[in-house]
């Protein structure tokens, strides 16, 4: 079981940026998938989250309005799409995914699997 997680880099404030997050057949088609983020000094937080029927769709307040999970279940690709980039979204960005479950989409623990994080940098 794999995530290959990319698409992150050095952005602008108010620049968009979409990272993407390859996955098993396996785990795209049942699992819920994440993003959850890590900027330095600080503990790993959710981002969001889609399920693997619905599907639905979760988000944290501090990305509300200016990201979307989407995936494409053609390619086996988990998307984040982000817009108007602040410097406080520069962190690590990991994708994630687990076996479906009543736990909350935003508890970390909660993820059996996990992608390498893709950086992301945003200049004031």
């Amino acid at each position: 079981v794999q995530l290959q997680a990319s698409g992150g880099g050095l952005v602008q404030a108010g620049d968009s940026l979409r990272l993407s997050c390859a996955a098993s057949k396996l785990i795209f088609s049942s699992y819920t998938k994440g993003w959850f983020r890590q900027a330095p000094g600080k503990e790993r937080e959710f981002v969001a989250a889609i399920t693997g029927s619905g599907p639905s769709t979760f988000y944290a307040d501090s990305v509300l309005g200016r990201s979307t999970i989407f995936r494409d279940n053609a390619k086996n690709t988990l998307y984040l799409q982000m817009n108007s980039l602040k410097p406080e979204d520069t962190a690590d960005y990991y994708c994630a995914a687990r076996m479906p479950t009543t736990q909350p989409p935003s508890l970390a623990r909660s993820y059996d699997y996990w992608g390498q994080g893709t950086l992301v940098t945003v200049s004031s």
